[in-house]
């Protein structure tokens, strides 16, 4: 596996490879790589033949009081799982590279409407921030395919919308989330929970779950599906943020004969924000 920090190399080494008529793939990440990004690199192989991963902790997405600076940063770990892994390229710039006239004053990229509910509504620029990077990102790779995990569900939804009205040239491939044993979704937030938060954590999950029946057993008093999760997260010493069913093509409000749904929350425990989804296909 090759290690590159700048735009110039990434795109000299995709161009040999589309030269040498192969598909490109890529994963986006902020590093600190756990099990769930291993999945990522796992799914995108049906996608192609070389495989390019990104590591860049973007300053644009994190509000004046969350965890840019101390966001955990393990370069060298990474390194070795990528390898292991199978990537061939591994991309690191600093944020010079990706914001040469700085964070602050950039050009940004916003997708209306999707932006601003659930957790844009708790933090407000986050994903013009997760918007703008995915952006340039895939300007700077130009893969046949990207790889995203379904665990931050927002994220993955803008994405796609953002892809298809800018018509990039990039089919959006989407992962399933990857749990502990005991339901909890891998993040590399979680190591900010306590041994005792730890063992609280999966009960994020367990209501998700919880409602996911609710739905599929065929209730639709959605705000009582909603009231309920948030009782029962703060139950159990969660600080909800939101607790929400929702369309999953568009994250709009649902309503009665929608086919497709999707329960979504973000709750702090402790020093930690965690968010998770279950889906219902009804």
């Amino acid at each position: 596996m090759r290690r590159v920090t700048s735009i110039t190399d990434v795109r000299a080494a995709v161009r040999g490879w589309r030269e040498a008529g192969q598909r490109v793939v890529f994963v986006p990440t902020m590093g600190n790589l756990h099990a769930g990004h291993m999945s990522l690199l796992e799914a995108a192989r049906a996608h192609g033949e070389r495989f390019v991963a990104s590591i860049f902790v973007n300053p644009m997405q994190f509000g004046p009081n969350e965890d840019f600076a101390h966001y955990p940063r393990t370069p060298e770990r990474d390194a070795r799982m990528l390898a292991d892994a199978g990537c061939d390229l591994m991309f690191m710039p600093d944020v010079a590279e990706m914001y040469p006239y700085g964070s602050e004053g950039a050009t940004r990229v916003e997708v209306p409407g999707l932006s601003d509910i659930l957790c844009g509504e708790f933090r407000p620029g986050h994903f013009q921030g997760v918007t703008t990077v995915v952006c340039k990102l895939l300007h700077i790779v130009e893969p046949d395919a990207a790889v995203f995990g379904e665990k931050d569900f927002q994220q993955l939804t803008l994405i796609r919308r953002m892809v298809s009205e800018l018509c990039m040239p990039v089919a959006i491939i989407a992962a399933p989330t990857v749990r502990d044993a005991d339901g909890l979704a891998m993040s590399s937030r979680n190591q900010y929970l306590t041994e005792a938060e730890r063992a609280r954590a999966p009960a994020l999950y367990r209501a998700l779950a919880a409602a996911a029946g609710r739905l599929a057993a065929g209730e639709r008093d959605f705000p009582a599906i909603e009231r309920e999760g948030l009782r029962a997260l703060e139950a159990e010493g969660f600080r909800p943020d939101y607790f929400a069913v929702r369309r999953a093509v568009d994250l709009g409000p649902p309503e009665a004969g929608s086919a497709h749904l999707v329960v979504l929350s973000a709750a702090h425990l402790g020093k930690a924000r965690l968010i998770d989804n279950v889906q219902v296909r009804l």
